[in-house]
């Protein structure tokens, strides 16, 4: 490890990537998010795409409720382990919250509120922190805080692709769909010029 607890790698290149830069990443994520839920219209909250899946209002309150297992695992219970996790309450839990009845303006306004909490969170975040480890509900397979953390991005970037092929398939294009191609535009036409 280098400096502050950060990887260090032989060729003298420190990789930086912390609470800091996990928390901007985070505000990102769920910008886009926010963005995604904004376009899709109201009357399409209720829609299934496939049997077994959740409803659009569903993966919402779902995305908003993400960080709800880091809070409980590393805020806290600040746990070692994830031996002995009671899985049955917490999925109950997540369950009958992604149940309720919301609207639109009420999910977006928890995406924000939600987001923004677990990044102010994160920012707090020492490197010590960061690099303690805990293992799984085997009691073993020991991953850092950082990794876990790092998950909640990721698992957010999952439930927004599906949210955007939901919107293509309602009609929509994604807005990061039509950036890219406005940029392709842009850069079409300055060859042509």
């Amino acid at each position: 490890m280098g400096k502050g607890g950060y990887p260090y790698y032989g060729n003298g290149m420190m990789i930086h990537y912390a609470a800091k830069e996990l928390a901007a990443a985070a505000r990102v994520v769920r910008a886009n998010t926010i963005q995604v839920a904004d376009e899709l219209p109201e009357e399409r909250y209720d829609f299934v795409p496939a049997p077994g899946s959740r409803s659009v209002r569903a993966m919402i309150a779902h995305i908003t409720q993400i960080p709800a297992l880091q809070y409980d695992v590393h805020r806290d219970r600040k746990a070692d382990t994830l031996l002995g996790y009671d899985w049955g309450a917490f999925m109950k839990r997540l369950t009958e919250f992604e149940n309720t009845p919301r609207t639109k303006a009420e999910l977006i306004t928890l995406l924000r509120e939600t987001g923004e909490a677990y990044a102010s969170w994160v920012e707090t975040l020492t490197p010590a922190f960061l690099n303690e480890t805990f293992t799984d509900s085997m009691g073993q397979n020991p991953k850092t805080r950082f990794e876990s953390l790092l998950s909640v991005k990721e698992h957010e970037m999952h439930h927004r692709a599906q949210l955007m092929l939901i919107l293509r398939m309602v009609g929509g294009v994604p807005h990061l769909t039509r950036e890219r191609q406005a940029r392709a535009a842009a850069r079409a036409a300055a060859e042509k010029s």
